[in-house]
């Protein structure tokens, strides 16, 4: 097994958190080196440092790509943290369906593994909709900085075991069978989600129009504070007024820092 150094690791742990927030700890570096081994080993390098070498003379960015699948955490699945999803289908679509004047739904996924999280979302669109749906624009935007999950995400198969704890109607209506192992979405929701690799830390965010809701769940716990109060800050003035802000419930936002309004545990508001 190949070791990683103090110094390696702290290199790699410095150029990981400076270009894409992700803060490494030192009790991640066996479960680094454990990721990254293959790779290593693959394209015949000795030791970390030849292989940091690597990463930022490569022009392509193609060893980065490799670097990003690899050490990020992607562990998602239908539902997940299902109050949410019943506040976004009870409050939030029938507020923004009495608001939102030009019908164009604006809603971002941010943090998108495998899909499982917008397809939930525009399961529960089209459900509430129904037949109005044809007079929206409720296509929804789902990034991630893993190439890898994106392609997944896209493809939109999931095995029989991931989709048995939603709704049996949504099975009928939205899911077709792949093969005898899988389901695979169908296409007037898989058609919904706009996938985009999008790395959070970008200085500034390249959207033209604000959103109504933002989903970034789960994603700020690999940050540290003042990271995560930078990637707030930009989120806030990324949502319309009277936008909603989904965090996960393990995360939290300080009162004392954030414009935003506290509603529920990882629900906020902007006023």
């Amino acid at each position: 097994m190949l070791h990683i150094t103090d110094k390696e690791f702290s290199q790699l742990a410095a150029y990981i958190k400076d270009n894409y927030g992700i803060n490494l700890k030192e009790e991640k570096r066996t479960l680094v080196t454990g990721r990254l081994y293959n790779v290593l080993v693959q394209n015949n390098f000795d030791n970390f440092t030849d292989y940091y070498d690597y990463i930022i003379s490569d022009k392509t960015g193609n060893a980065v790509t490799t670097l990003i699948n690899r050490i990020t955490t992607n562990h998602t699945y239908f539902m997940r943290e299902t109050s949410h999803f019943y506040y976004f289908r009870d409050t939030v679509l029938p507020y923004l369906k009495k608001t939102v004047r030009d019908k164009d739904l604006r809603i971002w996924s941010a943090g998108c593994s495998t899909g499982e999280e917008p397809y939930t979302l525009a399961m529960i669109i089209d459900e509430f909709f129904g037949k109005e749906k044809l007079l929206w624009d409720t296509k929804i935007l789902a990034t991630d900085i893993s190439s890898k999950v994106l392609e997944e995400a896209a493809k939109g198969i999931y095995s029989k075991e991931k989709i048995a704890t939603i709704p049996p109607q949504w099975k009928l209506s939205y899911f077709k069978n792949y093969d005898d192992s899988n389901s695979v979405i169908a296409d007037r929701i898989r058609n919904e989600i706009i996938f985009r690799r999008f790395n959070l830390m970008d200085k500034k965010l390249p959207f033209k129009r604000k959103f109504h809701v933002v989903f970034c769940r789960n994603v700020m716990i690999y940050f540290d504070t003042h990271t995560k109060q930078d990637l707030v800050n930009k989120l806030y003035n990324q949502i319309e007024s009277g936008g909603h802000l989904f965090i996960g419930h393990s995360e939290s936002l300080n009162r004392e820092k954030t414009k935003f309004k506290y509603i529920l545990p990882a629900l906020y508001r902007k006023e």
